[in-house]
């Protein structure tokens, strides 16, 4: 997301670039680019006035310290309005002293909304929160049926009354199932139009009325743009909603609807879906988008991310295998799994700072690589996976693995070449204090992506000295390509 918002935002910074102080006139060239860049995300127009405005105003005040350059300073200018644009801080889901919680999901058809309620619900489920699902959309074919298999997939019960009772009486009834289960978090997914409708409001204020919920949250297509903000803008004001879930946003490459949702309509922006998975939804918080907008990357969410999937008991083992170059093909299958469960390697790849620059033909380059090291590694015996080494001195067992995994003895070569590198780099990482372990550092087969797969530990990974260190001890080629 936000890739053609973030290319044209670079271009702003280059106007600074070579000059040793900000000034009226050598600004103007990079509010220009930063306003066209704006209005081609489809941001709204008066937004981009007043964040055009802001921006002008506080780079002209900005003091150039020693150790920055101009267009630095700039950036972070534009960071800071951007957080401030989207809502400063993350606005999280209401908790009242006496749950459960009410939520009630509205929005028009086609915004994702009863899948919405399922990953929330998920999300709740991962934070130790009880949930029910409410099925009040009686008029969308085998909408209720839908909710029903999202709950059995994520293991959360579904409260619903088929298709032939009334909405307002489900949604009363649902509530009341939630206080008998004592869940924390009672989730009504009502119906939606194809448009806003009198009948519609009608229906979504009576529910609201009838079940008092703590929150009303708008499921919003991120890719209609700044219309997601004016829908935003309309529900709150014909029915008073407390935030927004917008959907979709992987596919959004602008990102008009997220810097422009907060200001246009006064609600925060909840929560984002990244992603069709059930598991692809995450808290909304404006500083780590902002961070993506300006290709930064996102620590803190690919932190997130891999402690869902963590386990500090195997991560032990797989230092100490680390450090005794015991790291073996079982162990790196291990790993590339444990990327998989964090998401699609481009949702992964983006999250780190530097690799804003990899192309969806690179990402999908290392997908395919992955999945070739992955069969090639599958056909191995379970000898072979524990000890590489029986693979590289003997061509009869490369020869049969090549012929179980449908590709060239040189390919498995490669692929075990590759690992005895990475393995011995990876021991020389875990000795420095780097990052042992960490998925995609060095893999075979990722060396036709930027950053991935060099085979040289980086200048500030580890201790200081790690990067004379590397000088020395690094003059091997990079892996290369599966």
């Amino acid at each position: 997301m936000f890739e053609a918002l973030a290319d044209r935002l670079e271009s702003a910074w280059t106007k600074l670039r070579g000059q040793d102080k900000i000034t009226e006139s050598n600004v103007e060239a990079a509010i220009r680019e930063v306003r066209r860049a704006l209005l081609e995300a489809d941001v709204n127009l008066q937004v981009v006035k007043d964040f055009v405005a802001e921006v002008q105003e506080k780079a002209l005040g900005a003091d150039v310290i020693k150790g920055l350059r101009p267009d630095q300073v700039f950036v972070k200018v534009v960071h800071d309005q951007l957080v401030e644009v989207m809502g400063s801080a993350n606005a999280p889901l209401a908790s009242p002293d006496t749950p459960p919680a009410v939520v009630l999901m509205a929005g028009l058809q086609g915004t994702g909304k009863t899948t919405a309620t399922a990953k929330l619900a998920l999300y709740l489920r991962k934070e130790n929160r009880k949930a029910l699902m409410v099925a009040t959309d009686v008029y969308r074919p085998a909408a209720v049926d839908q909710l029903i298999t999202l709950g059995k997939q994520i293991d959360v019960p579904v409260f619903e009354m088929g298709t032939q009772a009334n909405p307002v009486e489900i949604a009363r009834r649902g509530v009341e199932r939630g206080r008998e289960l004592g869940v924390d978090v009672v989730l009504i997914d009502t119906a939606g139009r194809l448009q806003i409708d009198q009948s519609m409001m009608a229906e979504l204020a009576q529910i609201k009325e009838t079940v008092q919920p703590h929150e009303t949250l708008l499921v919003v297509d991120a890719m209609t743009g700044q219309e997601a903000a004016n829908l935003t803008r309309t529900f709150h004001e014909q029915i008073g909603i407390t935030g927004a879930i917008l959907t979709k946003m992987d596919g959004d490459a602008r990102g008009g609807a997220a810097l422009s949702v907060r200001r246009i309509s006064g609600q925060p922006i909840k929560f984002v879906g990244v992603g069709e998975k059930v598991e692809a939804l995450q808290p909304f918080y404006p500083d780590r988008m902002a961070s993506r907008i300006l290709g930064m990357g996102d620590v803190l969410t690919l932190v997130e991310k891999a402690q869902e999937e963590f386990d500090l008991a195997d991560a032990e083992k797989m230092q100490e295998k680390i450090l005794e170059a015991k790291f073996d093909f079982n162990d790196f299958l291990k790993q590339m799994r444990f990327l998989k469960n964090m998401g699609s390697l481009g949702s992964v790849i983006k999250l780190i700072p530097g690799l804003n620059k990899i192309s969806s033909e690179q990402l999908e380059q290392g997908e395919s690589q992955l999945k070739r090291a992955e069969s090639m590694i599958s056909s191995m015996t379970k000898a072979e996976r524990r000890n590489p080494d029986l693979l590289s001195s003997s061509p009869s067992r490369r020869q049969r693995v090549a012929k179980g995994s449908g590709h060239s003895e040189r390919d498995v070569s490669k692929l075990v070449s590759d690992f005895q590198r990475m393995r011995a780099m990876m021991q020389q990482m875990g000795q420095y204090g780097g990052l042992p372990g960490m998925p995609g550092m060095g893999m075979p087969g990722m060396g036709g992506m930027p950053g991935m797969g060099t085979g040289r530990p980086q200048p500030g990974w580890g201790n200081p000295g790690a990067a004379k260190k590397k000088k020395k001890t690094n003059k091997r080629k990079g892996f290369g390509d599966l």
